[in-house]
C-alpha cells in the first residue's frame, strides 16, 4: 500500500475536539457536533461559528488568548451537550443539594453549574501546573543555585505531572473511548487535507497524530513557560507564582503562534517544534474503530464550506 502521507496536501483551518461518544468539528462558518446515540444512530447538530474576522482574532500575538478562550468555551459546551445526548445522566438521581439549587436557579442552573466547573478546573490547573511544581523545586533552592537550572527542573516537573496524569487516565474505559474519538478526529482531518473522499476506508489509513492538536498546544505552553519562568526571581515563592500566572496570556499567545506556524509549514524546524506534542499524543489519542470514524466523518462533512478555499490556512 502506498503511504498516504506522501500525497499532495492542503493546510486546513478546520479543527475539532473529541467528546463523550462523539466529535465536534469547527469550520470557518459552521461548527458541528456528532454523537453516537444509545440506539447506535448518529445525532448531528450544527451552529454558526463565531466571526473570526474581528481584529483581535486576527492580530498576531493578540489573537491567541481570545481564540483559546473561545475554543475552550465551545469545547466545554460541546462536551456537556454530548454527555446529555449520550444519556450519561439518565440513571442518576440529583442529590438534595442539587435539587435545591435547581429549584432556586431554574433555567440558570446549568450556566451556573458550568461556570463552577470551569472555575474549579482553572483552580486545579493553576495548582498542579503553577503552584505545585514551583513549591517542589523551591525546596532545592540553595542546593541548586542557578535560576535557569531551577526553571528547567520546574518545567520538567510540570511535564512529568502532565505525563503521569495522562498515563493514569488513558486506560480508564470512558476516557479511553474519548481518546479513540480523538484519533478519529485527527484521521478524518488528515483525510480531508489529502483530498480524499471521506469514507471509513480512506480515513482509517491515516495517522492519528496532528501538529495542530490541543495536546501539542499544551506541551508548547509548558516548554515556553520554562524560558519565561527563567526570567522570574526565585527570592519569593508567592511572588514567583503570581508573576507566572500574570505571564500566562503571553505564553499562551506565543504558543498559539507556534501552533499556527507548525500547521502552515512542513520543514525541519516545524517537525522539531511539533515533535514533543506529537509524542504526547500517543497518550491522548488511540486507534478508533469504524463506528467512531463514521461519527467523525458525519461531523466533518457539516463544516466543510462550499468554497474549499475558505477553509485554508
Amino acid at each position: 500500500m502506498s503511504n498516504p502521507e506522501k500525497k499532495k496536501t492542503i493546510k486546513t483551518s478546520i479543527g475539532g475536539q473529541a467528546v463523550i461518544e462523539g466529535v465536534m468539528m469547527r469550520g470557518p462558518k459552521v461548527t458541528a457536533l456528532s454523537v453516537r446515540m444509545p440506539d447506535q444512530s448518529i445525532s448531528t447538530e450544527e451552529w454558526a461559528t463565531p466571526d473570526g474576522n474581528k481584529w483581535y482574532k486576527k492580530t498576531p500575538f493578540i489573537r491567541g488568548i481570545f481564540n483559546f478562550i473561545e475554543s475552550m468555551t465551545c469545547g466545554y459546551q460541546s462536551l456537556m451537550k454530548a454527555a446529555e445526548k449520550a444519556g450519561l445522566d439518565d440513571d442518576e438521581e440529583p442529590s438534595k443539594f442539587e435539587q435545591k439549587l435547581r429549584d432556586m436557579l431554574g433555567d440558570k442552573f446549568m450556566p451556573f453549574l458550568e461556570g463552577c466547573i470551569l472555575l474549579f478546573s482553572l483552580v486545579m490547573a493553576l495548582f498542579f501546573f503553577a503552584f505545585l511544581p514551583t513549591t517542589i523545586v523551591n525546596l532545592l533552592n540553595g542546593v541548586i543555585t542557578h535560576p535557569l537550572a531551577l526553571s528547567a527542573l520546574e518545567g520538567l516537573t510540570k511535564i512529568a505531572i502532565l505525563i503521569v496524569y495522562l498515563a493514569a487516565i488513558s486506560n480508564m474505559s470512558d476516557i479511553k473511548r474519548v481518546f479513540m474519538y480523538h484519533g478519529a478526529e485527527h484521521k478524518t482531518i488528515f483525510c480531508y487535507e489529502h483530498g480524499e473522499e471521506l469514507t471509513v476506508e480512506n480515513v482509517r489509513k491515516y495517522k492519528r497524530f496532528h501538529p495542530r492538536c490541543g495536546t501539542s498546544f499544551l506541551v508548547i505552553v509548558l516548554l515556553l513557560s520554562i524560558l519565561v519562568s527563567s526570567l522570574i526571581s526565585w527570592d519569593n515563592l508567592w511572588v514567583r507564582v503570581g508573576l507566572k500566572v500574570l505571564c500566562l496570556p503571553v505564553i499562551m499567545s506565543l504558543s498559539y503562534e507556534c501552533i499556527k506556524f507548525a500547521g502552515r509549514h512542513d520543514n525541519l524546524f516545524t517537525r522539531i517544534l511539533s515533535a514533543p506534542g506529537l509524542w504526547t499524543q500517543r497518550l491522548t489519542t488511540k486507534e478508533p474503530d469504524d463506528s467512531m470514524i463514521e461519527v467523525a466523518i458525519a461531523s466533518m462533512k457539516r463544516v466543510i464550506p462550499e468554497n474549499p478555499d475558505e477553509a485554508l490556512f
